[in-house]
């Protein structure tokens, strides 16, 4: 009906103020980790060829290309999830909502690679680019449907509470 509140409506503006201040943190937190001076005496060449940062890890054992590829993924991961909870739309498409935040996660991570360019001792690295874009990706998927589903569930209205049958006195 409209104008009549549902209950538990006041809940997706509250889940939508959380994930703007938590996303604002974490780029935050992001900028202020990525974008700080290394001062080593070399700096290797940007990578522009696609996958050779990941063979050269792979190239280094197993453990480290772990290591070293599970932090590409994990980067900026949270914007899997942070991103739509900060858009606050339960009621939204499946693939629109995996669009616009593996786009968004996208243009976060290529913000971050061009302006690490300006900074001493870090450079570009298209092979970042596709990890963190992947980690992003992979967090939507793996939280972000199976959430929706729960927060659409949990705004159905309930059944009406039976009252007590009271046997009527004459």
């Amino acid at each position: 009906m409209v104008g009549v509140r549902q209950e538990g409506d006041g809940f997706v503006p509250k889940v939508r103020a959380a994930g703007l201040v938590l996303t604002a943190g974490y780029l935050a937190f992001i900028g202020w980790l990525l974008l700080r001076p290394h001062y080593v005496p070399w700096v290797a060449a940007p990578n522009l060829q696609p996958l050779r940062t990941i063979r050269d890890d792979l190239g280094m054992g197993p453990l480290e290309a772990a290591r070293r590829i599970g932090a590409g993924l994990g980067l900026l991961a949270p914007l899997g999830v942070l991103l739509p909870m900060a858009g606050g739309r339960a009621d939204t498409s499946g693939f629109a909502s995996f669009a616009r935040t593996v786009f968004a996660g996208l243009m976060v991570s290529l913000s971050v690679e061009f302006a690490q360019t300006m900074v001493p001792g870090q450079l570009f690295d298209v092979d970042a680019l596709l990890l963190n874009t992947l980690g992003v990706a992979l967090a939507h998927l793996l939280v972000v449907p199976a959430v929706r589903r729960r927060a659409r569930e949990a705004r159905a209205i309930p059944p009406p509470a039976r009252e007590p049958v009271t046997a009527a006195v004459p």
